[in-house]
């Protein structure tokens, strides 16, 4: 049993049973835990247990909150994103009265890992923007234990993410007022993913000969993966409105500065729905730029090997980033992700970015990735049963001290 009994509130979790499995986990230690429903996605995979229900305006969350904060003593509170709407007034308010946010969130290392950290994550993290500081730390942690590996097919995670929204089409009868954070219907996902994963075989066919292609000209290029215009990495941590700004931005540059004989490679990211016609505008943009031969795109590929042999890659601030600065390839990052820091990111502009980017500095990025992974990564998953329960087994050092990995070496 926790020798500090706490009250914990969970708000919104990720679409699987990860949440209500970490509260009996928690309650089993000898906590108390409470939840707070908004719609009945959140109720399916939160039953049998006990909950409360929100079904009013968000204007009235804050007083709702304060008065489950005040009724039950919560001393913290558990969440997926930290910019949901729903979450918005919890993490402002909880702070001030002496609750902890636990924000819960994608690995920024993948696959085999998931993020905890406290009041906030990305560009709301309390990791320091300081390369020395990572020097110093990560020189005196110890190396991080082998993630362990697990199998996390697709299938599952959508299964959950289906099970989720199929139910939530009856939220009007219950939760009227609940708006999806999602700007698209989860519908309109499905049919877009269902025409893209039909056409998946020919795409992936395709893409092979285009890379082999890429490869057997021996020309420099650089690589662009494209992030989901929905993620609040672009719509909240980013000062562009969708991937489209970041292409023509990145075009732009190209056709001026990049050296003449270069190519760039754009990639979809693998869970985009399809809803956007990145080829047709991709198409006209590299015309209009007189980039027609030296633009492709792709749907599918390797990451890892386009990465080790690319002269550079472009990003708003996608874990892609992290991934080309383990494989030393020079990286630019057009957001402020944890991960842009002098030393690892080129620094000094995407229009010089093209001709005088520099390698990562590999002995930084260990003593970064080391500390990061210390701080913020618990090895696991939010879907698969083998990856839940991991997660599970390595919450304990976040959520059962007084103060979390990060703010001990604070």
């Amino acid at each position: 049993m926790s020798a500090n009994k706490r009250s914990f509130l969970f708000l919104q979790g990720p679409c699987s049973p990860f949440f209500a499995q970490l509260a009996d986990h928690l309650v089993a230690l000898g906590h108390s835990v409470h939840k707070l429903n908004f719609n009945y996605g959140d109720t399916v995979y939160w039953l049998p247990r006990k909950a409360h229900y929100f079904r009013e305006e968000l204007s009235v969350l804050p007083d709702f909150l304060a008065h489950i904060w005040q009724l039950y003593g919560i001393t913290d509170q558990i969440l997926f994103g930290d910019c949901r709407p729903v979450h918005k007034p919890a993490i402002n308010r909880a702070e001030a009265l002496g609750i902890r946010t636990h924000v819960f969130e994608e690995g920024y290392f993948r696959p085999f890992w998931v993020t905890l950290e406290r009041e906030g994550v990305n560009s709301h993290s309390l990791l320091p923007r300081d390369p020395d500081w990572f020097r110093a730390v990560g020189e005196r942690l110890p190396e991080p234990d082998q993630s362990v590996a697990f199998r996390s097919p697709f299938s599952t995670r959508a299964f959950h993410d289906v099970v989720y929204n199929v139910v939530g089409l009856v939220n009007p009868l219950g939760f009227h007022r609940y708006k999806r954070h999602a700007p698209d219907s989860a519908l309109l996902e499905y049919a877009g993913y269902i025409r893209r994963f039909a056409l998946i075989k020919w795409y992936k066919q395709r893409d092979r000969d285009r890379i082999a292609q890429l490869f057997a000209q021996s020309t420099p290029y650089y690589v662009l993966p494209l992030q989901l215009s929905s993620d609040t990495q672009i719509t909240h941590h980013s000062s562009f409105s969708d991937m489209l700004e970041v292409i023509e931005l990145t075009l732009k540059s190209f056709c001026k500065f990049a050296p003449e004989n270069a190519r760039l490679v754009i990639k979809i990211h693998p869970l985009d729905a399809g809803l956007f016609d990145y080829d047709k505008a991709i198409k006209q943009l590299a015309t209009f730029y007189q980039l027609t031969e030296r633009v492709l795109f792709i749907q599918s590929g390797d990451l890892h090997i386009l990465l080790q042999n690319a002269s550079g890659t472009v990003t708003v601030n996608s874990t892609v980033g992290g991934l080309a600065l383990a494989l030393e390839c020079p990286t630019i990052a057009l957001a402020d992700p944890i991960y842009n820091l002098p030393g690892l990111t080129f620094q000094g502009g995407l229009n010089t970015f093209w001709t005088q980017a520099t390698k990562p500095d590999s002995e930084l990025f260990r003593c970064y990735s080391k500390t990061v992974i210390h701080t913020t990564q618990i090895n696991g998953g939010f879907y698969c049963r083998e990856g839940i329960a991991l997660a599970i087994k390595h919450t304990e050092r976040f959520l059962d001290s007084d103060q979390s990995p990060l703010e001990k070496l604070l």
